[in-house]
């Protein structure tokens, strides 16, 4: 039986989420790989646990995390029936539809019927009444915005979620969302786009300081470039990382160019002068200006979760680090 660390608050930078009442963990843990059917639940919950007990409050999932779909959603509701729910009102627990699901015409998307049937089967799924976040994940060209954001609405007043947000939408699109929610008085509180030092879109796009002016948070996902920013790459590829084993639709042997290693090995040198691993300063970073209110982290071991960790015991960087960082990038 889990018993939770009574000092598990102690450590953790906890930021207020854009203008509204809720505060996040500087890092959340994501629950996008490593929690499907083909892992081991035990290690599951250790990586849980690890997180938990170190004041890593919020946990990610979306309604096709897994493989396969829902698994990680229903291996969270196994840990939460089994340890984790005397601890409910200390979580928060995030979900998200926008993305295939099922088959047929309803299964993706942004229409009404996907979004509430989908948040109904994740509760289900999760053993849950309700999550703290429910998101749309992406954006979809097919289905009236207004239409997305009504569902939005309607799932918050039926009590299935306390606050919406949205991910992967650009400025654009972001501010449309806005207005529409506004109108509404719907508590849209966060945005959750790719974020890291090797994908800066957000910058560019105008998106990261629109939020900012908005008050709305901002959760970064993908923020090691899906394992490129832990210099696991600078030797070779390894046989069991995603690229080696060929098992991430999202990573090639292709996005590993002599450019960019150049690049991971100079931030590589720099994270050392700073006395943090190149993963940790790259976490640091997305959190450098207060502009983003958490970074989600990904963990196959709970040792990774307290290397994390040290991220946050130095987030400050001096004019010259920061100048270097952009020579570099």
């Amino acid at each position: 039986m889990y018993t939770a660390k009574e000092d598990r608050y102690d450590k953790m930078i906890y930021n207020r989420c854009g203008n509204s009442g809720l505060k996040l963990p500087a890092l959340s843990l994501g629950m996008w790989h490593n929690f499907g059917s083909v892992n081991d639940i035990e290690n599951m919950k250790k990586i849980l646990f690890t997180a938990f007990d170190n004041g890593i409050t919020h946990f990610d999932l979306a309604n096709n995390y897994g493989p396969v779909y829902g698994s990680a959603e229903a291996n969270m509701g196994r840990i939460l029936k089994s340890d984790f729910m005397p601890y409910r009102n200390e979580m928060i627990i995030s979900t998200k539809a926008g993305y295939d699901m099922w088959k047929g015409p309803y299964g993706d998307g942004g229409s009404r019927k996907y979004l509430i049937a989908s948040l109904d089967e994740s509760l289900k799924r999760m053993g849950l009444e309700y999550v703290d976040i429910f998101y749309h994940h992406r954006p979809d060209p097919e289905t009236p915005l207004e239409e997305t954001m009504a569902a939005l609405d309607h799932i918050v007043r039926q009590g299935k979620a306390l606050y919406v947000g949205i991910s992967n939408y650009n400025k654009e699109q972001t501010e449309k969302a806005y207005g529409i929610l506004k109108q509404q008085g719907t508590p849209f509180v966060i945005h959750q786009p790719s974020y890291s030092m090797l994908n800066r879109w957000i910058e560019e796009d105008g998106l990261k300081d629109y939020l900012y002016e908005k008050g709305i948070g901002c959760i970064a996902f993908s923020p090691l470039a899906q394992g490129i920013l832990t210099g696991k790459y600078l030797k070779g590829i390894p046989k069991d990382s995603r690229i080696g084993n060929g098992k991430s639709p999202y990573l090639h042997k292709s996005d590993i160019t002599p450019e960019k290693l150049e690049k991971v090995r100079a931030l590589d040198q720099l994270a050392k002068e700073r006395n943090q691993t190149l993963t940790q300063m790259a976490l640091s970073w997305i959190l450098r200006d207060g502009k983003v209110t958490s970074v989600l982290i990904g963990a196959s071991r709970p040792e990774q979760i307290i290397e994390n960790l040290k991220a946050l015991d130095n987030i400050a960087f001096s004019e010259e680090e920061l100048r270097k960082i952009e020579e570099i990038l």
